[in-house]
């Protein structure tokens, strides 16, 4: 089986330059669906599922080999291969944009532009760094998760959401995260929740716009102005959004805002 098929891989649109869409935690290549297909009239457009997400083949997912989000930037690097792409630019929503820029400092040459959407490279606070939660209530959410997965998915999709526990959006992503095989969603969980990658997005030289969102509880804004200050070639860009997924919330503003980081490459 090859990538494309193992990580449901879809292509769309056409052009010179490349952009693949990755996905955050618990949701799959769908939840761009806002998004994406504005840009495929002049770019060719690359989707899929996180090995263990959406319609990815599950039995991919070795725990001891998917044991840190290495592993799944070494699956972005394939496909970035499988489909001989230069230049392209990554989309990356939360941990998906770690993921891309952690793939960038694997292939460079594959990866011109980084635009990442309310991205965390640490969701725990440590001294001068806000990254959102203190160690005891950090700790307890990885806790409940453990115990009572959809318990902590009904819990947490609101704030996850921005608009509500009946919104559109909370009701897809708790569908979402539902359909998700729960053994690997908790194993996933805690790479997302518990890593700290603040040390590789020090090490990234690829340019990258931040989109931060303005009222985010997973990643407030100082997340993101501590991945501009400390990112080699990173800016910030804040878009006026509540929650932590502004491409399904906000999508406007945030098609704007990817635009604006193509616009710059040129």
């Amino acid at each position: 089986m090859t990538i494309l098929e193992r990580n449901n891989v879809s292509i769309s649109g056409g052009g010179d330059r490349t952009l693949v869409f990755v996905h955050g935690y618990g949701c799959d290549q769908s939840m761009w669906r806002y998004v994406a297909p504005h840009f495929e009239q002049t770019n060719r457009v690359v989707l899929y599922d996180l090995t263990g997400m959406g319609h990815s083949n599950l039995d991919a997912y070795d725990f001891s080999e998917y044991r840190t989000l290495n592993r799944h930037a070494d699956d972005l690097v394939a496909l970035l291969e499988a489909l001989d792409v230069t230049g392209a630019v990554v989309i990356g929503h939360s941990v998906g944009a770690t993921i891309a820029s952690l793939a960038s400092l694997r292939c460079p040459e594959r990866i011109s532009a980084l635009a990442l959407v309310a991205p965390s490279p640490c969701y725990l606070n440590d001294e001068s760094y806000i990254g959102g939660f203190d160690r005891e209530t950090l700790e307890g959410l990885v806790t409940l998760m453990d115990e009572n997965f959809l318990g902590w998915t009904s819990q947490v999709m609101p704030t996850i959401a921005g608009d509500g526990q009946d919104s559109e959006t909370a009701v897809e992503l708790t569908q979402s995260f539902c359909r998700t095989d729960p053994a690997i969603a908790k194993h996933f969980g805690r790479l997302v929740f518990l890593a700290d990658h603040r040390e590789d997005m020090k090490q990234v030289e690829t340019a990258a716009v931040i989109i931060q969102c303005s009222h985010d509880a997973l990643a407030p804004v100082d997340v993101g102005a501590w991945l501009a200050e400390n990112m080699k070639h990173g800016t910030l860009k804040i878009i006026q959004a509540s929650g932590h997924c502004p491409h399904m919330t906000e999508p406007e503003a945030t098609t704007a805002a990817i635009r604006d980081c193509l616009t710059a490459m040129k």
